[in-house]
């Protein structure tokens, strides 16, 4: 039996059709040729198309391929394929382009109640139990979440994109480009790029003081891809996690998907509250925590927290994973070790992200394991993804070795602690005692704390006036004690800051 498969993006070509021109062959529909079936192969070829147009599995104008690449996918002769082509061309199923080759009519017959009745690609018959995991319902709705992520003033997340260096790194791709050879195409290192992850330990060693070597550091796919692979290799199902209250939405999902259960510790003015979470939850697995600027109010955890955290988890046998996702920004004081500096034990899981420091799509973060653990976070990365695609990974290589990186990042600084101030000063002045600021020595967010509203509904509100509130009392896994918004400074100029920080007291005091 011989069968057609559907190939996008092949690039088989006919100099039979097109002598002087080289297309790209068309697309095939997946059906069967079975030689000395009643049948005649002609009828075959013919029926298989026909079928396909009718059920709306080809589309008009899509280009089918010439009759002599087809004869040879199928291992037949070219007269049967002939045949059925010109039987489709006179019923009007084909047409014939000059130039283009055979396509799909645009004017079929027949495409009625044959068509609706059998249904189209994207209509079809749920019949039957559907089971699906049980883990899959009550996760964040990611459609959902994406329409909230839109432009505008106080999107958070976002970053000053017209600020990045489009020309380096445009330059820097086309010269991997322009020099791909053949071993790049195989699988690469689990791990992900050598030279990318000494560059990366060489930069955390010097700007974060995390203690680490280049086979420490695993490339993944965004902070939120380590999370996943930190649940896989630290937890089983039932054990127990503190999270920070209010904290990180999706990091909840993360870990309700691998069957564990969420123990919410509250944040104070120094962090995360260690008494407060051994009192609760003692034998929690591991602890996740956003030391250096705590998402989402923003505060830093203390010295004396931090240690007592890391003595918990010597004591307790557990683990810490510490997310730095934004530490490169900080606008008062000296800047703050990372949590996974001061641990002397190994009970650190590290994760950073390229998310905020360069562009969100470029879709590249990374982990820096303890080295007795990496082993194990290698069998989870192949029964994950196997490896990270490496043409971007050497592209960012280059970056940080060529001084871009740390330059971008000095010019960044100094555009958000602008932003930063522009927001302070604007929400100081139009709000004034009524709007608690909280979160402001780092990052590219900061959160304001309000009394005597719901700040789900007035963020209703405002995204008809074009302002991306963050409401403050999602982020609470249980009864919300406090109300605010997050507010991102990223991605909004100075000079349009005091406007929109007019609209939300007019969406306030509309409220009141």
């Amino acid at each position: 039996m011989a069968q057609i498969n559907t190939h996008l993006n092949r690039h088989q070509y006919s100099h039979y059709d097109l002598p002087m021109k080289r297309t790209p062959s068309g697309i095939a529909p997946v059906f069967a040729i079975r030689k000395g079936a009643p049948a005649s192969l002609y009828r075959q070829v013919y029926d298989g198309y026909r079928d396909a147009i009718v059920r709306g599995r080809l589309q008009a104008g899509q280009r089918v391929p010439s009759t002599r690449v087809l004869a040879q996918e199928l291992g037949i002769s070219r007269m049967p394929v002939l045949s059925a082509y010109s039987q489709l061309l006179a019923e009007g199923y084909f047409e014939s382009r000059v130039g283009s080759g055979t396509v799909v009519s645009k004017s079929l017959p027949g495409r009625t109640a044959a068509n609706e009745e059998a249904g189209s690609v994207s209509r079809t018959m749920n019949r039957g139990r559907r089971q699906v995991a049980k883990r899959c319902f009550g996760l964040p709705v990611a459609r959902s979440f994406h329409a909230s992520r839109g432009s505008g003033p106080f999107s958070v997340s976002q970053i000053a994109f017209e600020h990045f260096p489009l020309t380096i790194w445009n330059g820097l791709v086309t010269r991997h480009a322009r020099s791909v050879q053949s071993k790049s195409l195989d699988y690469g290192d689990p791990m992900g790029l050598r030279e990318l992850r000494e560059a990366i330990a060489s930069y955390l060693r010097t700007s974060r003081a995390v203690r680490c070597e280049a086979r420490q550091v695993m490339i993944v796919s965004g902070s939120q891809q380590a999370l996943e692979m930190g649940a896989r290799v630290l937890l089983d199902p039932g054990d127990r996690v503190w999270m920070e209250e209010p904290g990180y939405r999706f990091a909840r999902s993360v870990f309700a998907y691998s069957g564990c259960v969420v123990v919410p510790v509250g944040v104070d003015g120094e962090g995360l509250d260690v008494a407060a979470g051994a009192k609760k939850c003692g034998d929690a697995r591991v602890a996740l925590v956003t030391p250096s600027h705590q998402y989402p109010l923003g505060v830093t955890m203390s010295a004396a927290r931090r240690l007592q955290l890391l003595d918990w988890a010597e004591s307790n046998g557990s683990w810490v994973i510490e997310d730095d996702y934004d530490s490169e920004y900080r606008y008062e004081g000296l800047p703050v070790t990372s949590l996974q500096g001061l641990d002397r034990n190994s009970r650190v899981i590290y994760i950073g992200t390229f998310s905020k420091v360069l562009f969100p799509s470029l879709r590249l973060g990374y982990l820096v394991v303890p080295e007795d653990l990496v082993e194990l976070f290698l069998a989870a990365r192949f029964s994950l993804d196997i490896c990270p695609a490496t043409f971007h990974q050497a592209v960012l290589a280059d970056f940080i070795d060529e001084g871009h990186f740390a330059r971008h990042i000095r010019r960044m600084r100094l555009v958000y602690a602008e932003r930063r101030t522009a927001l302070i000063e604007s929400l100081r002045k139009q709000l004034g005692a009524a709007a608690k600021i909280t979160g402001t020595e780092a990052g590219m967010h900061l959160s304001t704390l309000l009394e005597g509203i719901s700040d789900r509904e007035i963020s209703a509100r405002a995204a008809r006036e074009e302002l991306r509130l963050v409401p403050l009392s999602p982020f609470y896994l249980g009864e919300p004690t406090r109300q605010g918004f997050v507010l991102g400074f990223g991605s909004t100029p100075v000079e349009q800051i005091p406007g929109a920080v007019h609209k939300l007291r007019t969406l306030l005091n509309s409220y009141s």
